[in-house]
């Protein structure tokens, strides 16, 4: 909840530019639904702790009328803070959307390349067939069965992960 609420605070504080054009976007849509929220919903329960009418106004001296209306910013300022806070979920779920077929497209370069005792082991090989043709056919078999091994293991560990999601299902 601490890293949420951290990068929330980002999001509201700083964000870059398609951040905040989505913000606008999606947030002119969100103006009406969070207004009604804020003064059917929210100004109403504060009235009843506070023992005082939420859309108060301070009379200012000076011509008539003039007065601070510290409700209606107040209610201005929570609209915006319930607005952000649904665009930061969306967005924070639409990232992550985005990020799932990344990891897909890394994980596939990733198994496609061979570990690193593989590759350390075929160079070994190679040197070991212009000195030693005997022993450098068994060392590639070895090498071969090392590999399939590796291979074996991680599609067990892949079987298994995708027996575990669909028990979470």
């Amino acid at each position: 909840m601490k890293k949420f609420m951290k990068e929330f605070k980002e999001f509201a504080l700083k964000g870059n530019v398609m951040d905040m054009a989505i913000g606008v976007i999606i947030g002119g849509a969100f103006t009406a639904i969070v207004t009604a929220f804020t003064d059917d919903f929210i100004t109403p329960l504060i009235s009843i702790v506070g023992g005082t009418e939420f859309g108060g106004k301070i009379p200012l001296p000076g011509p008539e009328g003039n007065a601070i209306l510290w409700g209606d910013f107040l209610s201005a300022v929570l609209n915006f803070l319930i607005v952000a806070l649904i665009l930061f979920a969306m967005l924070k779920a639409i990232n992550k959307l985005v990020s799932l077929g990344q990891k897909k497209k890394e994980e596939e370069a990733a198994a496609a390349e061979d570990p690193a005792d593989i590759k350390l082991l075929k160079e070994m090989l190679a040197i070991m067939k212009e000195e030693h043709p005997e022993a450098a056919k068994k060392a590639e078999e070895k090498a071969a069965a090392a590999k399939k091994a590796e291979e074996e293991k991680k599609a067990a560990e892949k079987k298994a992960e995708e027996k575990n999601s669909k028990k979470k299902k």
